[in-house]
């Protein structure tokens, strides 16, 4: 091969990488515009705050995978082991199996001093666990709070339609600790289902 083809060649090669290039970058507006368009990969039920998005609202389609024929009751609840304030800012809400839910918790350092801090989460009825699916919640970190620091945390979840028939209450409960301290074990199915019936 002559080398005035070998550049006709190479010039021929450029081009086609960087037509895949451009294809590959255009890609992604193109993927987002196509669920916009069409509604797939979108979780939610009618209009619906989307999480992350503060007061912004987006007209989003149905989920057919939401089970309207059933509503639960998912208890909200807090235990706080130390001197701070925690509490869910609701106490109960009630959900379709499949719908995506956001519900906020609100926390306080009210000491004089930096502490760090995790939540663990425990549920009740315990066969509820394999069934309550977690998109975002604050107890997949932990957090460092100044003296007096407020923070809220989302907690967006969604019930799966597979859950028991006979299971209409779940609880889910909390326990914010301090990190370095003693961890304290999170509260049992018995003393969950306990706080629930009293509340």
């Amino acid at each position: 091969m002559s080398l005035r083809a070998n550049m006709h060649m190479l010039k021929k090669l450029l081009v086609v990488v960087a037509g895949m290039f451009a294809f590959g970058y255009a890609l992604v507006p193109l993927y987002q515009a196509i669920c916009e368009v069409t509604g797939i990969n979108i979780l939610a039920l009618g209009e619906r705050e989307m999480p992350g998005t503060g007061s912004a609202r987006a007209k989003m389609p149905r989920n057919t995978q939401v089970d309207t024929s059933r509503t639960i009751t998912v208890e909200f609840d807090a235990n706080a082991r130390g001197p701070w304030e925690f509490k869910p800012a609701q106490r109960s809400i009630q959900v379709h199996p499949g719908e995506v839910v956001t519900v906020m918790y609100e926390f306080q350092n009210v000491q004089n001093r930096t502490m760090a801090a995790q939540a663990i989460p425990s549920y009740a009825p315990r066969q509820a666990a394999q069934h309550f699916n977690k998109f975002e919640c604050f107890c997949f970190n932990q957090y460092t709070l100044a003296p007096g620091e407020k923070k809220e945390w989302p907690v967006v979840f969604v019930v799966d339609p597979k859950l028991s028939k006979d299971v209409t209450t779940i609880t889910l409960s909390y326990t914010f600790f301090e990190v370095g301290g003693k961890t304290p074990a999170a509260p049992t199915a018995q003393s969950v289902l306990k706080l629930g019936e009293g509340a």
